[in-house]
């Protein structure tokens, strides 16, 4: 090879060289501190930039984006004497890459012990309960010291989270012990307050139904008060409107008399005054019909003890008397006879009653009533 092509080609080195040092390219979001002989010189910004080949060199490239810096938990001491750890998230920005490059010399130790010692004097001038429950006023603090100190190092502290604390495990079981005891104390009062309503409920769903049994048994009791009403004066008004007669009367007297022990409730029996009265009327109607056959001495007796009996409850009435020898007609010897008996076994049922229900005074059978 010739001298003059050796001269050419270095001639090309020395120049491809000298661009290649001259010419830099910053990218974007990066901040490259110059330094010329040894002193700094200038920040190149994004993009292409001319330096001076040999005196000229790249100190420092730094990024001046946000950035996330995560401490490993540290342990504080609390007011109280407890020990917890605490671990910390940091958002920071490199706002001036001159001081941030010849202000500190590693300005992310420096950030850490800075947030150490600031954590240790706020949380020792706080108690564990505290400490739990004041995050935003601990992050607030942490933040406004260490905005303070990094200005100068050309940092901004955007924000300043506590990620965890962490307290010691004896007291991680009393706090679970104490929420257990909060969480039973909510559930029973929660449980004896349903209780609560639910018997109030009840109270008042009882309440209203007796009120309504009440109202619908009030009801009933005027209707069919109303109904036996109505047919008593029907009845009435039939009887006056047919203009029934004291025969008629009494015979229908005599046929309500078996109906009055059929009660259960009834421990004696009372036979009223009229009844001789009746069966006179009723025999007297039928007297006109009499033939030569008396009637049996058994009807003979009970009326003519009616009649004893209704002649001394009374004075001053005159009541006529069935003479033993006296003539009937075989109906009205029938209705008599028919009388007796049914009045007879209504007595009879009524002692019977009365006996066993245990009562030591039974009244007799020939008891009347004058009223």
């Amino acid at each position: 090879m010739d001298p003059v092509g050796i001269t050419i080609l270095l001639a090309a080195i020395v120049v491809v060289f000298l661009v290649a040092a001259t010419v830099r390219i910053v990218p974007q979001a990066r901040r490259f501190n110059i330094e010329r002989f040894g002193r700094y010189r200038r920040t190149l910004q994004p993009g292409l930039n001319f330096v001076l080949p040999v005196a000229d060199r790249v100190n420092t490239k730094l990024d001046v984006r946000e950035q996330v810096y995560s401490s490993d938990p540290k342990p504080v001491i609390t007011e109280d004497n407890l020990v917890v750890n605490i671990d910390t998230v940091l958002y920071y920005q490199i706002t001036d890459p001159r001081a941030a490059a010849y202000e500190v010399a590693d300005y992310l130790h420096a950030i850490d012990q800075l947030t150490v010692t600031t954590l240790r004097n706020v949380i020792g001038s706080m108690d564990l309960e505290g400490t739990l429950t004041s995050r935003e006023e601990i992050n607030a603090r942490l933040r406004a010291v260490l905005d303070e100190a990094t200005g100068k190092w050309g940092i901004r502290v955007n924000r300043v989270e506590i990620k965890a604390i962490d307290p010691p495990n004896t007291i991680k079981e009393a706090m679970e012990k104490q929420m257990r005891a909060e969480r039973d104390k909510r559930a029973a009062i929660l449980h004896a307050e349903g209780e609560r309503q639910a018997k109030i409920l009840t109270a008042e769903g009882t309440k209203q139904k007796d009120i309504l049994e009440a109202q619908g048994t009030q009801q009933a009791m005027i209707l069919r008060a109303d109904g036996e009403s109505k047919a008593v004066e029907l009845v009435f008004q039939a009887v006056h409107r047919n203009n029934a007669d004291a025969k008629v009367l009494a015979y229908k007297y005599l046929e309500t008399l078996p109906h009055l022990a059929q009660s259960d409730n009834n421990t004696f029996w009372v036979i009223p005054g009229e009844l001789t009265e009746a069966i006179r009327t009723v025999s007297t109607a039928f007297g006109d019909q009499s033939s030569d056959t008396g009637p049996p001495p058994s009807v003979r007796r009970e009326g003519a003890a009616a009649a004893d009996v209704a002649d001394s409850d009374k004075d001053n009435v005159g009541v006529p008397e069935i003479e033993p020898n006296s003539t009937l007609a075989l109906d009205a010897v029938a209705a008599a006879d028919e009388a007796a008996k049914e009045a007879a076994a209504a007595v009879s049922d009524a002692k019977a009653e009365a006996e066993a229900a245990g009562e030591t005074r039974l009244p007799g059978r020939g008891q009347t009533s004058g009223d």
